[in-house]
């Protein structure tokens, strides 16, 4: 399997790209972003591309692969809904407009989070603007899921890139093992969202939005 990964610098993407290299299936990754991640593994391949509203200069390098997982995302916290827009539903759709163009047959899975608006109605912008980047990807030629986390605990190292986000993480990480056992609907690691990415671009899914149970269990019937 081929894979396209967007947001690997992320706190998702990290632990996506990490599963994908472990996964023996998955034969080659490249990775899309402003800056080179360093990665030396042989399965990877990079583009460095700093205009994330235009794909059209890369296009031609973009095809023939089976997967896309788009990690890429920023917080709310602060930003206009302008500016939330052009971000998550600007960047989502180029790159997904010009992946289906080329790969109408690949499985792309972009990370929502819980909570998200489908109605596109509701009164959290985030949540909104969420809402119709989901729908506009189940509009394009290629199957398309939303994954929507809740807490994503960072494992293997990984941290968030957020300073505000990895002071939280760093405190309630050692809470995690409760959280597990009392929330266990909601709380989700970067580990078991990663291979269930990997999991769904392998064998599909039951239905287009997985929610964070979904996640945490779609792997259990694997072969």
């Amino acid at each position: 399997m081929r894979v396209v990964l967007l947001g690997a610098t992320g706190m998702v993407g990290q632990g996506v790209l990490r599963e994908c290299l472990r996964d023996p299936e998955v034969e080659r990754v490249l990775v899309i972003g402003r800056r080179s991640i360093g990665n030396q593994n042989e399965k990877v391949r990079e583009i460095v591309h700093r205009d994330f509203l235009d794909f059209s200069s890369i296009e031609g390098q973009l095809g023939g692969y089976d997967a896309s997982f788009f990690c890429l995302g920023v917080s709310s916290v602060g930003m206009t809904e302008r500016d939330y827009y052009r971000v998550t539903y600007g960047y989502t759709m180029a790159a997904a407009q010009v992946l289906a163009k080329q790969n109408p047959g690949m499985t792309f899975i972009y990370v929502s989070g819980a909570g998200t608006d489908s109605s596109e109605k509701g009164r959290l912008m985030w949540a909104r603007v969420k809402g119709k980047t989901e729908n506009a990807l189940f509009k394009l030629p290629f199957k398309a899921y939303a994954f929507r986390p809740g807490y994503v605990q960072p494992l293997d190292g990984i941290k968030s890139k957020t300073k505000l986000y990895s002071a939280l993480y760093s405190a309630v990480g050692g809470l995690y093992p409760l959280l597990r056992t009392v929330f266990p609907r909601y709380v989700t690691t970067t580990e078991l969202v990663g291979r269930a990415m990997i999991c769904v671009a392998k064998r599909g899914a039951p239905k287009r939005w997985l929610e964070n149970d979904d996640i945490n269990h779609c792997c259990d019937n694997a072969s």
